[in-house]
């Protein structure tokens, strides 16, 4: 009966042989080679390789061809070496190629501060030295880059208002070893970025440990609250590195977060968030900012930039001035506050056709989320008697998911992604923009932002 199969098989023609070979994954391709003569010599066929070059290595024409071989002699090179990352390997490398794409067209400056890739060995020596595993996503993209040089800006995004400034370098590996956390409330984190002027920095939790979980990413907000200087609560950024990291590249290169000033600025921007009257445009894009907000007390910081476009078609005679603004702030209480006053930042701007004005405010709050919408009143230059409002588009701010510390909740760690308190304390700053943000202590996360009604 066998060898009535194996007749069987070798009479077969190889195209279909080769087809259901092409649906086979390296592993059962492997296997199948040692099942007869037949299938050995047919599970070496190149382009079946190739196809497996492509999905797991992202290797391409001009790769092979470099290096001399066939598909499948560089397909096993590379699982040689980069074998026990195959199930990340292909995501990290095109985030990798797609953000480094990007910033070639956008911000060059950025791709000369990257580093080149780490080797097994020091990534080895890393654990020994820390004494943690690292988690193979991470040590995957460490292999592709090795974090990059502490420049600003920063890889990792930047945010800007009057006197504060933010920007994330990607920490490379010995960097990120040296602040590797053994305290109290932060056992077994390693940074993953860090920022000059603000000190803040993203951690990567390596154990599931103090209520965290494995390989989770957040910003570390201390508890102002608690006497016990461990009591540390976490604005969560990520479940996992790839998930962080691919989540990022995406918002960067699909243009969610903008570049401005060669910059990369993690504002969000809702494409619903869009309202037009007449002839001009309001879109608003916002922001959270962790180093300036707390989980206790509950103090809740956001950045927003707003937009105000003219459109190119319009008549001149449209032209008109900025006069005034008006605000309905609601927050997750249902609370209403109402709030108006004179321009906006300080300033009164002339919309004529194709004229862009952008300003950047903020506004803290006391609860989990809240939203803001209102109107601008501007007048005709011809005519001064002739007022109009513009709308603004609703647009929500909402603080991302947090867990208390360990020390607050007496040993239940817990989520907490919209809750909500009984104080109510929101602020509208338009009367401040990026170079004249008065008021607020930078030097104390937990300051409240003054009332400017």
């Amino acid at each position: 009966m066998a060898a009535s199969m194996e007749l069987s098989l070798n009479n077969l023609p190889s195209d279909p042989l080769l087809l259901m070979l092409s649906f086979l994954d390296f592993r059962d391709l492997i296997s199948c080679s040692f099942v007869s003569r037949r299938l050995n010599e047919l599970s070496g066929h190149n382009p079946l390789w190739k196809g497996l070059c492509l999905k797991h290595w992202l290797l391409t024409e001009s790769d092979k061809i470099q290096k001399f071989q066939t598909w499948k002699e560089l397909f096993r090179e590379f699982y040689t070496d980069l074998g026990r990352y195959i199930d990340h390997y292909g995501t990290l490398k095109k985030a990798w190629d797609d953000l480094k794409r990007y910033l070639d067209q956008q911000c060059p400056r950025m791709i000369a501060s990257l580093k080149e890739g780490a080797k097994e060995e020091e990534l080895d020596g890393i654990e020994a030295q820390i004494g943690c595993k690292l988690s193979n996503d991470y040590r995957c993209s460490y292999r592709i880059h090795n974090g990059q040089k502490l420049v600003v800006p920063g890889l990792m995004g930047s945010m800007a208002l009057s006197n504060h400034y933010r920007s994330e370098d990607l920490l490379d590996i010995e960097t990120a070893a040296g602040g590797f956390q053994q305290r109290k409330g932060m056992r077994q984190c390693l940074p993953l970025t860090f920022c000059f002027h603000t000190g803040l920095s993203q951690y990567m939790a390596l154990e599931g440990t103090e209520g965290r979980s494995r390989s989770e990413i957040f910003y570390h907000c201390p508890d102002q609250m608690a006497q016990d200087p461990s009591a540390i609560d976490m604005f969560i950024t990520g479940s996992s590195f790839t998930e962080w990291f691919t989540s990022y590249v995406h918002n960067v290169v699909t243009g969610e977060y903008p570049i401005i000033r060669d910059q990369i600025f993690r504002y969000v921007h809702d494409k619903q968030c869009v309202a037009t009257t007449g002839d001009i445009t309001v879109s608003v894009s916002t922001s959270f900012l962790p180093e300036l907000s707390s989980v206790h007390p509950p103090h809740f910081f956001f950045t927003y930039r707003i937009r105000i476009e003219m459109a190119k078609d319009a008549l001149p005679e449209n032209a008109c001035q900025l006069d005034s603004r008006y605000w309905k702030i609601t927050n997750a209480n249902g609370n209403v506050e109402e709030v108006r006053g004179p321009g906006v930042v300080g300033e009164f701007p002339v919309m004529t056709p194709g004229k862009v004005h952008e300003y950047a405010s903020c506004t803290t709050f006391s609860t989990t989320s809240e939203y803001m919408e209102g109107h601008y009143t501007f007048h005709r230059l011809k005519n001064k008697e002739e007022i109009f409002d513009v709308c603004i588009p609703r647009f929500h701010m909402v603080c991302p998911p947090f867990r208390e510390s360990i020390v607050r909740s007496q040993g239940s760690a817990r989520d907490v992604s919209s809750a909500s308190f009984n104080e109510d304390n929101s602020s509208d700053t338009d009367d401040h923009n990026e170079g004249e943000l008065r008021g607020i202590n930078m030097a104390a996360p937990g300051g409240r932002c003054p009332r400017h009604i």
